[in-house]
């Protein structure tokens, strides 16, 4: 849109947020990868909204402001509603001109926990990735596993017996609690506030915490996200949710999967070989029985390049943890954690497809 004001005796110029935005701006095809998704998915809006009713903020726009909170590390909904109002490339990438309200915050907060009941984002990654394996970017063959620890929005103070049955607390605000000297494990306690929560560590003599277990496959060529899992903290979450994504890899060919030592277990070694995945774990040579990896794999120049490949994967868990502040997740219940760490996943997707398309040197 264009306009024009005289009362000072000049003409202004009134420019859309798409004419404001400069043409080299990196949020441009990021933008560009997303109005395809958005494109394939407007099915599975149209059987989520009724056309009878209150109007709803558009699915589309709900998407493309949570991809704007994950890329721009944005604290709070509240936060990001506010950075729509005044700022313009955020209301030019959601798809709002200058003029247009902006959402109450806890509207938007509202419908977004309608998407966050469908399976909104696992087609959303999947189409990103689908996206990657048209321009050759992904690889069918070589992947890695691994599995880190997210911290449950969720206090150590509500860690407590299931069968507890007390005296109201002190103060119930914020209750003393005095849990010294007491054996508390997840058989036996469980969080108030966050049940499906585990009290887990990440090695020994480390600070237990409420956490889930987010995992990730990784594809080698170009280290883009393929699949994502979360699961309850539990001693065997990562070789699980490690299984459960293999099988779900497409073709018929033999495939081969890095990982680090927690995967060198004979249970894992045998299940992986029995799905057609060649196990090219790191050995852990101190286990009781010594390492499941025979000396012919370890041989290999395709173990030596997945043991290398596979290190990679900690940026993924940074990245995500950091910028897209899921080192303590804001939701609660696997399925919302399961959720937003698996979209956190197709954003760090399209910021490294933006990145492999300017590596492309023009012909």
């Amino acid at each position: 849109m264009r306009g024009t004001d005289q009362q000072q005796g000049h003409v202004f110029s009134y420019l859309s947020p798409e004419q404001r935005v400069r043409k080299d701006h990196p949020l441009r095809p990021i933008r560009s990868m997303v109005d395809k998704v958005l494109q394939e998915l407007s099915p599975e809006f149209n059987k989520m909204y009724s056309k009878v009713g209150r109007p709803s903020i558009p699915p589309e726009q709900l998407l493309r402001a949570l991809l704007l909170q994950l890329l721009y590390s944005v604290r709070s909904e509240r936060m990001l509603i506010e950075e729509i109002d005044y700022n313009i490339l955020f209301r030019w990438f959601v798809g709002l001109n200058l003029d247009d309200a902006v959402w109450d915050a806890t509207v938007f907060t509202k419908n977004r926990d309608r998407l966050l009941e469908a399976e909104v984002a696992k087609e959303f990654l999947a189409l990103v990735v689908e996206q990657a394996r048209g321009q050759g970017w992904a690889s069918d063959e070589h992947f890695t596993v691994d599995g880190s620890l997210l911290e449950a929005w969720a206090s150590a103070k509500s860690f407590q017996p299931k069968n507890k049955k007390g005296s109201p607390p002190d103060d119930p605000g914020n209750p003393t609690v005095d849990y010294r000297g007491e054996k508390r494990s997840n058989e036996t306690h469980q969080s108030k506030s966050d049940p499906e929560a585990q009290m887990a560590r990440k090695g020994a003599g480390k600070e237990a915490k409420l956490s889930y277990s987010g995992n990730l496959l990784v594809e080698n060529r170009n280290g883009l996200i393929v699949d994502s899992r979360v699961w309850e903290a539990t001693g065997t979450a990562e070789r699980d949710a490690a299984m459960a994504m293999l099988q779900e890899v497409p073709g018929t060919g033999r495939v081969t999967v890095g990982g680090d030592k927690g995967f060198d277990t004979a249970e894992f070694v045998r299940e992986c070989r029995n799905m057609g995945v060649t196990p090219h774990v790191a050995q852990n040579l101190a286990r009781r029985g010594g390492s499941a990896i025979d000396g012919r794999t370890t041989q290999s120049a395709g173990y030596r390049v997945s043991q290398k490949k596979r290190k990679r994967i900690e940026e993924w868990f940074g990245w995500l943890k950091t910028i897209a502040l899921l080192r303590k997740v804001r939701h609660r219940g696997t399925l919302k954690v399961d959720w937003i760490f698996t979209f956190a996943c197709a954003a760090y997707n399209l910021v490294r497809m933006r990145n492999l398309m300017r590596s492309v040197v023009p012909t």
